[in-house]
C-alpha cells in the first residue's frame, strides 16, 4: 500500500511527464470511408426516426444529431431538453478530424454558495435541485446552433423541424414519462406553468394523454429563425430572465447574452491496439476512463479468472474516481494535472499499489478534500453514410431537472448547480464529492460524468455513450471492452453493469452480472458487494469494416428506445 505522503511524492513527480498512452494513440487507424448508408441509436423512437428524416432531405450525421436533440427535448425532457446541455463527440470524416463541443451550463454571475448551504452546515439539496437557484445557464441551444453552422448541410429550420411539429401536434408520452411525473409531482405542483404541463386537472396523467406544447414550439421556432440569438437574445431571453427572478431565481439578460458553446479537443488513448476518443474535462469521464485503461493495460486479463479481472477493473475504478473528486474541474477556471493523469507512468505507479487478490480500502487511499445513480440523461449515436459521427451526451441534470417551467417558453430548467462542489468534500446527488476545483463560480461549468465516446479499432468502429449520473463512466468503460472483446451493439447494451466510483465504498451490481462463485470470491477479497436494479439507457451503433455493416441498438432495460438502421 502507498500511503499517503508516498501517494503525494509519486503525483509530484509525474506531473512532468508527458502523457504517453494520449501520445500513442494518434496513429490508430480510422475508417477510411464511408459505409453507404446510416445508423442512429436513442432513446426515443420519435428521436430516431427525427434524425432520419432531416437525413433523407440531404443532411449529414451532424444535421442529424440537431435533429435528434431537439426531438429529445420534446419527448423526453425528463432526461434533457433546451433549458439543459449537452457534450458532444463528433468524427468528421471528410478530414478524419476529430472534435468535441462542450454545450455544459454555466453558473450565472450572481451565484453565491451560501445559498446553498443549511443552517446545520450540510448541503441544502431542496435549493440546489428544485427550482431556478438550482438552475445553470443552459447550454444546448448554443451547442446545436454551433454545431448546425460549423458542421452541418442543412439550415437549423429543417433540422429543428420534426421537435416543432411534434411540441405542436403532441405526442403521447410513454410509462416511463408518465411515471417520472409521478416521482416529482409534489414539486412540479409548486410552479403554475409546470403543473399546467404535466398535471392537467391536478392530476397525474394516464396512458393515452397527448401532450402538446405549443410555448416550447414558439420557442424553439425562434431559435430556427434567429439562431444564437433567437434564445440568448430578444422574446425567449426576457422570458426566461421575467421567469426566474419571478420565483426567486438570479438570472440576468447579461448571464445569457454572454453563454458561448465552447469547441475543445478530445482525449485519445491507446489500448490494446484500439484507439479511444472521449470527453475531455469539463468532463470528468474520459480522464477516468482513460486512468482505468492505463492501469489495465498492464495487467494481462486473459489469465485470470473472472473474479480477478474484475477484481482489478474495481480496484482502477477506485483509483480513476479518487483522482475525478481530487484534481479535475472547468478548464477555463482550474489548472489541472492532466499529463500526469493520463500519463502510463502514473498509470504504472496506480498499478503498484493494488494487490491481485484484496481490495483496497477507499478510506486507506489518501482522502481527497475533494444515492442512487440515476437515469436523468440521456445519450445518442450516429454514423452517416460519409463515415461522419455523432456521441452526444444530453442532460438536465435529475428527473425534469429543476422541475421548474419558465412561463410562456415551454422550458423546463435544469438543476446543474447540484453537480458542483457546493459544499467541499460533501456528496451531490450521485454520491460524488469534489474539491475546490469544482467549487462554482460566475461563468464556470459544473464537472460533468458525460463520456461520449467513439473506439476506432483495424477492423470495427464504435460510437457509444450512456446516461446514468456517476455510473456513466463505468458503464461506458465496460461497453467500450466489450466492444474490444469482439460483442455486438446489442450484445453491448444488454450486458449486466457493475460500479464502484472510490466512495461510498462498495461496488453496485446489477442482478445477473455475476455468478454466485465470482459473487463469493469477490466478497472473499473484501469487496462489499450491493444489488440495485438495472441502471443506464445506452445507445450504440457499430461499423464493422469488413463487410461495411452497421449495427444499432438501444438498452433493452428501457423499451421506449430505437437502434435503426437504413
Amino acid at each position: 500500500m502507498v500511503h499517503a505522503s508516498s501517494w503525494r511524492v509519486l503525483a509530484a513527480s509525474l506531473f512532468l511527464v508527458a502523457g504517453a498512452g494520449a501520445a500513442a494513440a494518434q496513429n490508430a487507424p480510422a475508417p477510411a470511408k464511408g459505409p453507404g448508408h446510416a445508423a442512429i441509436a436513442s432513446a426515443n423512437y420519435l428521436a430516431t426516426n427525427a434524425g432520419f428524416e432531416v437525413l433523407g432531405k440531404g443532411g449529414n450525421a451532424f444535421d442529424a444529431a440537431v435533429a435528434v436533440s431537439s426531438t429529445l427535448a420534446v419527448v423526453e425532457q425528463q432526461s434533457s431538453g433546451i433549458g439543459g446541455g449537452f457534450m458532444a463527440l463528433l468524427h468528421r470524416a471528410s478530414d478524419n478530424r476529430d472534435i468535441f463541443i462542450d454545450a455544459r451550463e454555466t453558473a450565472p454571475k450572481a451565484v453565491d454558495m451560501k445559498v446553498y448551504v443549511g443552517k446545520d452546515g450540510q448541503p441544502n439539496r431542496d435549493v440546489s435541485t428544485n427550482g431556478p437557484l438550482s438552475a445553470g445557464i443552459p447550454g444546448e441551444p448554443a451547442g446545436l446552433v454551433w454545431m448546425a453552422a460549423h458542421y452541418g448541410k442543412l439550415p437549423l429550420s429543417v433540422s429543428l423541424a420534426p421537435a416543432i411539429r411534434i411540441a405542436t401536434e403532441g405526442f403521447q408520452p410513454d410509462a416511463r414519462f408518465l411515471g417520472t411525473i409521478d416521482d416529482r409531482k409534489d414539486v412540479l405542483a409548486r410552479y403554475p406553468a409546470s403543473a399546467a404541463v404535466y398535471l392537467p386537472g391536478g392530476k397525474v396523467p394516464t396512458t393515452g394523454w397527448t401532450l402538446r406544447q405549443p410555448d416550447l414550439a414558439k420557442t424553439l421556432q425562434r431559435l430556427a429563425a434567429k439562431g444564437h440569438d433567437g434564445f440568448y437574445k430578444g422574446e425567449t431571453a426576457k422570458l426566461l430572465v421575467d421567469a426566474s427572478r419571478s420565483a426567486g431565481g438570479n438570472w440576468t439578460a447579461a448571464d445569457l447574452e454572454a453563454y458561448q458553446a465552447k469547441e475543445r479537443q478530445p482525449l485519445s488513448i491507446d489500448y490494446k491496439g484500439y484507439r479511444i476518443v472521449t470527453a475531455p474535462p469539463p468532463s470528468s469521464g474520459g480522464v477516468a476512463i482513460a486512468e482505468v485503461l492505463n492501469i489495465m493495460s498492464g495487467f494481462d486479463l486473459s489469465k485470470l479468472d473472472l473474479a480477478h479481472s474484475t477484481h482489478l477493473t474495481i480496484e482502477a475504478m477506485r483509483r480513476a474516481f479518487r483522482d475525478h473528486n481530487e484534481y479535475l474541474g472547468d478548464p477555463d477556471f482550474v489548472k489541472m494535472p492532466l499529463d500526469m493523469l493520463l500519463s502510463a507512468y502514473y498509470a504504472d505507479g496506480l498499478r503498484a499499489t493494488i494487490s491481485p487478490d484484496k481490495a483496497t480500502p477507499s478510506d486507506l487511499l489518501p482522502t481527497s478534500m475533494a444515492p442512487e445513480p440515476g437515469m436523468h440523461t440521456t445519450h445518442f449515436s450516429v454514423i452517416d453514410a460519409d463515415g461522419n459521427m455523432v456521441a452526444s451526451t444530453l442532460t438536465v441534470n435529475l428527473e425534469f431537472g429543476s422541475a421548474f417551467i419558465a412561463k410562456g417558453t415551454g422550458v423546463v430548467l435544469n438543476d446543474e448547480m447540484d453537480d458542483f462542489a457546493l459544499v467541499p468534500g460533501q456528496p451531490n446527488a450521485f454520491g460524488l464529492r469534489g474539491a475546490l476545483a469544482n467549487a462554482p463560480e460566475p461563468g464556470k461549468r459544473m464537472l460533468s460524468s458525460m463520456s461520449p465516446s467513439f473506439v476506432f479499432g483495424a477492423d470495427r468502429t464504435a460510437v457509444i455513450g450512456s446516461p446514468g449520473g456517476s455510473t456513466i463512466i463505468t458503464q461506458v468503460l465496460e461497453g467500450i471492452l466489450a466492444f474490444i472483446d469482439g460483442k455486438s451493439a446489442s450484445e453491448i447494451t444488454a450486458q449486466k453493469r457493475y460500479h464502484h466510483q472510490y466512495l461510498p465504498d462498495r461496488v453496485d451490481v446489477e442482478a445477473g452480472v455475476f455468478d454466485d462463485a465470482t459473487a463469493k470470491a469477490l466478497t472473499d477479497m473484501g469487496h462489499v458487494l450491493r444489488n440495485r436494479s438495472p441502471w443506464g439507457f445506452m445507445n450504440v451503433v457499430t461499423w464493422d469494416h469488413r463487410t461495411n455493416k452497421l449495427d444499432a441498438a438501444s438498452d433493452p432495460r428501457r423499451p421506449s428506445g430505437l437502434g435503426k438502421v437504413q
